[in-house]
């Protein structure tokens, strides 16, 4: 071996075996696809060893680098917990906090909380990740997050905020256009929206004694905000938040009662981190409207 090899050099070396490609590690790491490149040439000059196997589809990584990942991610770990450590020992209520949350909430809920939280906090900058895949806050991707499922880690702060019911939505102009339905056997009739890929809705229907298919849904997509502005323009009958509904102006809930399981909402932080100061304030301010808007409180939503 030449040098030790610098820790950025490493890094690009994890995103490459994460991700397959060099394209794909300057995506996550936010650097440029030439940066990447030179890092992995580099660390291999340094450690003396081939690490990938090139090709048209991407870098391989060989019998060495995987031997290599695995202490070279328990080292991005360790060095995020210190992070972690050093953060919570802050005590100043400045600085950055960077929130993630499912797209429905980030894109419908947060904006106003968010905006209550700016008057309350305006030395603290806010990033927000709209996300319904899970953020690792232990790898500090993300500060805080609001999940709809219990996390089970160890080292994580949670509190249960409450349970957001599902109910079937329409527009005024679709019910002007096609009528409402007045129970369960008359709603698949309807023109429905819903998951493309997944088929919980389905199999929710065949629960309830109905056989519906996925040709029923006449418009499907995996976005969920897509979804709901769809509900919005009126094109069919979906399924959503309830406590969405009466902020959504000519959206209604219809009155059918389909059993569906209500949506659990989750804060959760590292428990390291809840010492910090603009950490506890902002997970507390968000406790308090993520609160007020589950249990039905529209004053703090109103529009600004």
């Amino acid at each position: 071996m030449n040098r030790e090899p610098d820790w950025a050099l490493w890094r690009s070396f994890s995103g490459v075996v994460e991700h397959g490609s060099l394209s794909g590690a300057a995506r996550a790491l936010s650097l440029s696809q030439p940066t990447i490149g030179r890092h992995i040439e580099t660390l291999e000059a340094d450690l003396g060893v081939p690490l990938f196997e090139r090709s048209l589809t991407g870098l391989k990584p060989n019998a060495t680098a995987l031997r290599l990942y695995q202490p070279v991610r328990q080292a991005q770990e360790h060095l995020a917990e210190a992070t972690i450590l050093a953060e919570g020992a802050q005590h100043l209520e400045a600085g950055t906090v960077r929130i993630t949350a499912s797209v429905m909430i980030s894109s419908y809920v947060l904006p106003h909380i968010v905006a209550d939280i700016r008057a309350l906090h305006p030395l603290i900058a806010l990033e927000t990740i709209p996300s319904d895949s899970s953020e690792n806050l232990l790898m500090r991707e993300a500060d805080i997050a609001v999940r709809m499922f219990r996390p089970t880690q160890l080292e994580l702060v949670t509190k249960h905020l409450g349970d957001i019911a599902i109910v079937p939505i329409a527009h005024e102009r679709y019910r002007a256009r096609r009528g409402q339905p007045t129970n369960l056997e008359d709603l698949w009739t309807h023109d429905l929206i819903g998951f493309d890929r997944s088929d919980a809705m389905i199999q929710h229907a065949k629960a309830l004694g109905y056989s519906v298919s996925r040709d029923q849904f006449v418009i499907r997509s995996d976005d969920h905000a897509h979804l709901w502005e769809l509900l919005k323009a009126g094109l069919g009958i979906g399924f959503g938040q309830a406590n969405l509904v009466p902020l959504t102006p000519g959206l209604v809930a219809l009155p059918i009662d389909m059993n569906i399981p209500p949506l659990p909402v989750w804060l959760t932080t590292h428990r390291e981190l809840f010492t910090s100061a603009r950490i506890r304030a902002i997970y507390d301010a968000l406790a308090s409207g993520l609160s007020a808007y589950i249990n039905g409180a529209t004053s703090p939503f109103a529009p600004r």
